[in-house]
């Protein structure tokens, strides 16, 4: 690894409010320092942080237009209008939709209620003509649109020429004209007065719900099981794990690990998450890409045909279909990223510039995404990988720490059919005779807002201990930070001037890992740690040179037995002669 380390020794007045609250709170200092980086230091903070509650959820007639959005959904389930549920193809799109589904069929009749997921190849992301089209066909005057819509202005327009009313529950930046639909919840409008603005896709829905639940005497109970699907969707989107996103995760991981609905079982087994408590962690790098393969690889309505699932035969047999399209999907990622680095290594002029942009036109728009995020941490800059669909060329962008990706394209929407998304990753759409300018434009845009220090990984630790400060109390409190994510990330730690206790060896089928013992000046413990892939440390560490590690801190459970555990990130070897 080449990453700068990007260490701050606390100042004084950070120590000081850390044993403050350590003594206040009972915890570990390495923890109460956590906390105060993150700015959590009134009582009334850490008591929230540490026990999330359903009473700090917000007041969702705050969100706009919500009001007229429950009115609008009153109407027309006292009237038997037909109701289509209508998401994106992705994560949080399906259980989104998975979860407005099922709040809402308790109180009508199925034949009243539906649900649309558009075809990623055929129609793209968001409100699509075909989507309408489909809802005027079976008779529906009311489209409850989830994770999309809020740029939707030409189609939103075209379903009320036909009569359809459309409730937009959007989480993405909107323009500065917002669409003509009947109601735009989305708490990042300009004139939102809501108190937090980074609700997921499904949070959204899940307060749409909320508010009619509120305005109708229904009890919240109702809602409780469902949270299950706003973690998933929490953890997948990438949503800063604060506020009231932390409370709808910890509650809804709580019911993924106690009572999950009878789709995610379905998917939790064939994970092989059976059995083990589940983390956040777990959901996005297991259960999150399965259900991304359906919208990917075939079509995104057989990920919430999944989450509808009623029994757990039906489930499991559902489950194992995604699970053959992740490993479908796997394949090509793994056939698309080496087609991407070949076009790069033949022609090293894509890669001399602040943003790298690809194009084939025969790859699967399904994993271009992905690709994308394998350029940036490769080459750690901005990415677009590009390819055909529907006679225009469609791509997915990733970005780096520090440049907005998406005000980048922004700066050049003129060029675009359509666009989308965030900070870290946008979706494109534009025309092939573009493309040249559009790479002009977007360098011309990083010449002037990407600085050089932007494109040197860093890796932030957040703090320093000595193996004496490692123990079961520090795992226990750093346990209770939980859940981890966005803006609360899992703490990354370092200790310097270790050394080899003796024990450390290769492991692995290439001897290409090491499992370590190590030791430091600070006490006679010897500390557990594996470092993956590094291999090339080992014979100066047997030769006895000290050095510094960086890693985070894990339970190991085998035969029964729990221990401590360092996962090494990264090592840095002290030169000869040098004292630790």
């Amino acid at each position: 690894m080449t990453s700068k380390w990007n260490y701050q020794s606390p100042t004084n007045e950070q120590l000081l409010k850390r044993d403050e609250l350590s003594r206040k709170f009972i915890l570990s200092p390495a923890v109460c320092l956590l906390l105060v980086q993150r700015g959590i230091m009134e009582e009334k903070e850490v008591q929230q942080f540490f026990n999330p509650h359903l009473k700090d959820l917000h007041d969702p007639f705050a969100l706009p237009d919500m009001p007229v959005a429950v009115r609008r959904l009153e109407k027309a389930l006292g009237n038997k209008e037909k109701i289509l549920v209508y998401g994106d193809y992705d994560v949080d799109g399906t259980t989104a939709v998975a979860l407005v589904y099922k709040f809402l069929e308790q109180f009508c009749l199925k034949s009243k209620l539906d649900y649309y997921i558009p075809d990623r190849s055929d129609e793209g992301s968001g409100i699509s003509v075909q989507g309408i089209d489909y809802a005027h066909e079976n008779g529906i005057k009311l489209i409850i649109a989830l994770d999309c819509g809020i740029k939707a202005k030409d189609v939103i327009e075209y379903a009320a020429t036909l009569g359809i009313d459309i409730i937009v529950c959007d989480h993405h930046m909107p323009d500065e004209e917002l669409p003509p639909a009947l109601a735009v919840v989305d708490a990042k409008r300009a004139d939102s007065i809501y108190p937090y603005e980074h609700l997921s896709g499904c949070g959204v829905g899940f307060k749409f719900m909320q508010a009619f639940a509120l305005n109708n005497g229904i009890e919240f109970s109702t809602l409780k099981n469902l949270l299950d699907l706003c973690a998933v969707s929490i953890a997948s989107d990438i949503v800063p794990i604060t506020g009231e996103n932390r409370v709808l995760a910890a509650y809804g991981l709580k019911q993924l690990n106690q009572n999950p609905s009878k789709g995610l079982k379905g998917i939790i087994d064939v994970c092989g998450l059976t059995g083990r408590e589940i983390t956040m962690s777990d959901i996005v790098f297991k259960i999150g890409p399965r259900i991304n393969a359906s919208g990917r690889m075939m079509n995104g309505k057989e990920a919430v045909d999944l989450l509808l699932a009623k029994d757990l035969k039906s489930a499991r047999e559902k489950s194992e279909n995604i699970d053959q399209y992740n490993d479908d999907r796997r394949e090509l990622d793994k056939k698309t990223t080496d087609e991407a680095y070949t076009i790069i290594e033949q022609n090293p002029y894509l890669a001399d510039g602040k943003i790298i942009m690809v194009f084939n036109r025969e790859w699967h728009k399904g994993v271009i995404g992905i690709v994308a995020s394998r350029l940036t941490e490769k080459y750690y800059k901005p990415a677009i990988v590009l390819t055909e669909s529907n006679g225009f060329i469609s791509g997915s962008a990733r970005s780096i720490t520090g440049f907005d990706i998406y005000a980048a394209i922004e700066s050049a929407k003129d060029l675009l059919e359509n666009f989308g998304g965030h900070t870290f990753a946008v979706g494109v759409t534009i025309r092939e005779e573009n493309l040249e300018l559009f790479k002009d434009r977007l360098e011309a845009y990083a010449d002037e807002f990407m600085i050089a220090e932007q494109m040197t990984q860093k890796l932030d630790i957040d703090a320093a201990l000595s193996f004496n400060e490692i123990n079961n109390k520090l795992v226990f409190d750093l346990k209770r930070m939980n859940p981890y994510g966005p803006d609360n990330q899992k703490p990354v730690f370092c200790s310097f001037g270790v050394r080899d206790a003796g024990g450390s060896k290769l492991v692995g089928k290439e001897l290409e890992h090491i499992k370590l013992e190590l030791v430091d000046d600070s006490s006679e413990n010897v500390m557990q740690a594996i470092a993956f892939g590094m291999s090339n440390f080992y014979d100066d560490m047997k030769a006895g040179r000290s050095f510094d590690i960086c890693y985070t801190i894990e339970e190991n459970n085998y035969n029964n037995t729990t221990t401590i555990q360092l996962m090494i990130i990264d090592i840095r070897i002290h030169p000869v002669n040098t004292p630790p």
